[in-house]
């Protein structure tokens, strides 16, 4: 029975998997809505699996029960953390109030000037005042949309079920969602699905327990620093920066801009120094540090596989931004370089070429014509082709 079936064509197989991949493109489209948090659902898995199975197996414990503690310590964590910077981080931004009165008195200073340049008389404060209207018109629309706070709060709430009850799931069955997901390998491509999905794996590992590291370490860096110079806000300032650290390449722009106007208008509490001199130096300083970020912290925290050119990441992150807002701009440089895994083996694939040149050993000899005229000798069982006497 088995040796008679009709096997499909090729041009049955491409109908076929066009037809499986609009239907797939339409099911993206009809329920985009739950794909933030679904995915959202699938890293809080990722991230609690290896804790569940520490647990489970150093105390001899259910799954069920390890899973639960995996959550339990999550939560800790998470409360934690705030209940630590918080009180500081309030009492210095308590005093920005102060601050901000005189930051826009050194700006409606220099705003109240008229400035000539080339003949032409430029009005900064018409200026501004054109822009905060424009930026008005613009926020205008956004947030009339708000139709009810205590449904915008349910709906959260029930989205936040949602992720904890799919991200439960799939820790507690992640063994057998592996098993399921190589089960449609075909056995011919088993060993290529492995390596890349240990290759990507390692991308997102790296990506997410290095991004944690390296956001703490920047923040330590830039907080000590900030006390050292008298940067104003400095705890805050060095939170800034560490949370700026999941936005790469963009987010030291940001924190530079606003470092900049910070010491501008403000100046240092402990360098006797003019503002603008101090302005300059935080701008060497963080240019220096950029360099051993991208350079030395960023390829040996996070790893050279999501170690990305920086013109990448800021396109990555505008283009997350448009698709899935603020989950794709954090979510940006691991799944380009995820694409560019899958991109290499495709176009490995599509040229004849192989896809894992650095695991996998070449055991034919270069497909060069000469090499085959000068085969390596066999002295137990010479060789009488004619291609060997030519």
């Amino acid at each position: 029975m088995q040796e008679n079936r009709v096997q499909w064509s090729s041009r049955t197989k491409i109908v076929i998997s066009l037809l499986l991949l609009a239907f797939a493109v339409y099911l993206l489209y009809r329920f985009s809505v739950i794909l933030a948090p679904l995915i959202m659902a699938v890293i809080i898995a990722y991230l609690l699996t290896p804790v569940t199975n520490f647990l489970q197996k150093r105390l001899h414990i259910p799954r069920v029960l390890a899973i639960l503690l995996s959550y339990v310590l999550l939560i800790v964590i998470l409360i934690t953390l705030p209940l630590l910077i918080v009180p500081p981080l309030a009492a210095q931004l308590a005093a920005l109030n102060v601050d901000i009165q005189r930051f826009l008195l050194a700006l409606d200073a220099l705003l109240g000037h008229q400035y000539n340049i080339g003949g032409q008389i430029i009005n900064l404060e018409a200026v501004f005042r054109q822009m905060v209207g424009s930026l008005q018109g613009f926020a205008e629309p956004v947030f009339g949309q708000t139709l009810n706070f205590v449904l915008d709060v349910i709906t959260s709430l029930i989205w936040v079920v949602f992720i904890l009850v799919v991200s439960f799931y799939l820790v507690k069955d992640s063994e057998q969602v592996r098993q399921w997901l190589e089960s449609l390998i075909p056995p011919n491509y088993h060993a290529d699905y492995v390596q890349l999905r240990d290759e990507i794996s390692h991308i997102w590992g790296a990506f997410f327990r290095g991004q944690v590291v390296l956001a703490l370490i920047v923040a330590l860096i830039f907080t000590i620093i900030g006390f050292i110079l008298g940067l104003p806000f400095a705890l805050a300032m060095g939170v800034f920066a560490g949370l700026l650290e999941f936005l790469p390449s963009l987010g030291h722009g940001i924190w530079l801009t606003t470092a900049s106007l910070l010491a501008l208008f403000i100046g240092s509490a402990t360098l006797p120094i003019p503002n603008w001199v101090f302005m300059l130096l935080i701008i060497g300083l963080h240019l220096v540090f950029e360099q051993f970020d991208l350079n030395y912290l960023i390829p040996r925290i996070i790893g050279r596989s999501v170690h990305l050119p920086p013109v990448v990441v800021i396109l990555g992150i505008v283009g997350g931004a448009a698709i899935a807002g603020v989950l794709g701009i954090l979510l940006a440089a691991p799944t380009i370089a995820s694409a560019r895994v899958l991109g290499r083996y495709i176009y490995a694939n599509l040229f004849d070429m192989n896809p894992f040149p650095s695991s996998v050993v070449r055991t034919l000899p270069p497909p060069n014509p000469r090499w085959w005229h000068h085969p390596t000798p066999n002295p137990a069982k010479p060789s009488d082709s004619p291609a060997d006497k030519t």
